[in-house]
């Protein structure tokens, strides 16, 4: 249930862009917004706790810092569309393989942790939704064909759930848990930052994203 949850929250965003056809993404950075406050704050609350009780905090750190040296590496090739930016042409017929792969090896990873922590799974999941809508306004605004846009969000959508199940089957992922997760919460820490930081525009204060970042701590706490 839990790896369906994933799967229908990225399709539901690819149909839900198909039918009203929104053509700015702009309107989705309150949810954005949310989601990097949310993640960020379930990582803290969560993750982090965790993994530095299990292990020499050193070795935690290491893995923590080599998270977030993957994603900015990742983000060479996405363009930074794990955190709601997609720069590429929109006049392209072709799928861009390297966004895909990265976006693919950064959801992979996201499943990791799912599998013991269900908080997690929801703050992956609400990541996912703003950021599928937005990746849905490229492939749909673009000239890619609709067969491959829809194979593409189709196997971006399924990522997730594989992390997830190779966590849960894996004995590679149980002995290297807690190296794993620092990775993960690297990854986090990054891509939830990057978006708190990017939504403050001009680094100007702004009352209706402050507002639902507290809410997006708020509910992490709650949890």
């Amino acid at each position: 249930m839990n790896y369906l949850l994933l799967i229908v929250a990225v399709l539901l965003s690819f149909a839900f862009v198909f039918i009203t056809k929104p053509k700015n993404k702009n309107h989705f950075k309150l949810l954005l917004a949310f989601s990097g406050a949310f993640l960020l704050a379930l990582t803290v609350f969560e993750l982090l706790p965790e993994v530095y009780e299990k292990e020499d905090a050193k070795t935690v750190g290491v893995f923590v810092m080599l998270g977030i040296l993957l994603q900015i590496f990742l983000e060479f090739f996405s363009k930074g569309a794990e955190h709601g930016h997609v720069h590429l042409d929109e006049g392209k017929t072709e799928l861009p393989l390297v966004l895909f792969v990265s976006l693919c090896v950064h959801s992979l990873l996201e499943g990791f942790p799912i599998e013991r922590h269900t908080s997690i799974l929801y703050g992956v999941l609400i990541h996912k939704i703003p950021i599928a809508l937005i990746l849905s306004i490229f492939l749909l605004n673009s000239k890619i064909k609709f067969v491959k846009a829809l194979l593409f969000i189709i196997a971006f959508s399924l990522m997730t759930p594989i992390g997830g199940y190779i966590a849960a089957h894996s004995t590679f992922a149980e002995t290297y848990y807690v190296p794993i997760t620092a990775l993960v919460i690297g990854v986090f820490l990054h891509i939830s930052t990057v978006i708190l930081f990017e939504s403050s525009e001009g680094h100007q204060f702004n009352l209706r994203k402050m507002v639902v970042i507290i809410l997006g701590i708020g509910m992490a706490y709650l949890l």
